[in-house]
């Protein structure tokens, strides 16, 4: 059974304790990188596409490991680079499919994105697998659950919407307990597909 959506929070919150400055240092330096190329007019689109796959696989190998409790570390949101082509191809992979299912209508939109949501997280773990068959990977581990990070989604929304009041300022400790939560959220989910995946082998 998966773990309760405010039990995750609260593992995150433990995991970031003695860590948050290293956590809000690392998000903000991600955010003012991918952010800041985004706000540059007619070149910034692109230039956000070409790294965000790679910077997306580094904030995911970033939260997965302090997650971990493992050894986290600032730089480690460049590790995507290594590996460019791969991080790149899928970044476009699911740009384009969400995109696509935003063609039909807003939900499927919504939809495609929360099934496509631990691609790179699935990227991180799974040195040799393919762009498709991680995006395959994460829809398949995302069947039941899609819901589940929909309502967790919703209560990040709502805290975001408060930290609008700080001036802006409560983003800085949001951003890192979302995506610790996220990571956290996949583990979660991982460990069960296992169990069910091992069941059917039994079976």
């Amino acid at each position: 059974m998966a773990t309760p959506n405010l039990q995750l929070m609260q593992q995150a919150r433990q995991s970031l304790e003695g860590k948050w400055g290293l956590a809000i240092g690392t998000t903000l330096l991600y955010t003012i990188i991918t952010g800041g190329l985004q706000a540059i007019t007619g070149f910034g689109f692109i230039a956000s596409l070409i790294i965000g796959g790679p910077m997306a696989y580094g904030i995911s190998k970033f939260s997965l490991l302090l997650s971990r409790n493992e050894e986290a570390r600032i730089e480690q949101i460049f590790d995507g680079f290594q590996n460019f082509q791969r991080n790149f191809i899928t970044y476009v992979m699911v740009i384009v499919y969400i995109f696509l299912w935003l063609l039909c209508l807003i939900i499927p939109g919504i939809i495609a994105a929360l099934s496509y949501a631990m691609t790179f997280y699935i990227l991180y773990d799974n040195e040799n697998i393919s762009p498709a068959d991680a995006i395959e990977k994460s829809k398949t581990m995302m069947d039941g659950h899609k819901l589940k990070l929909f309502y967790l989604s919703l209560r990040f929304l709502l805290w975001a919407l408060l930290c609008v009041l700080t001036l802006g300022l409560g983003f800085l400790l949001l951003l890192p307990y979302i995506e610790i939560t996220l990571a956290k959220f996949y583990d979660d989910i991982k460990g069960e597909a296992v169990i069910v995946d091992n069941e059917n082998k039994l079976s």
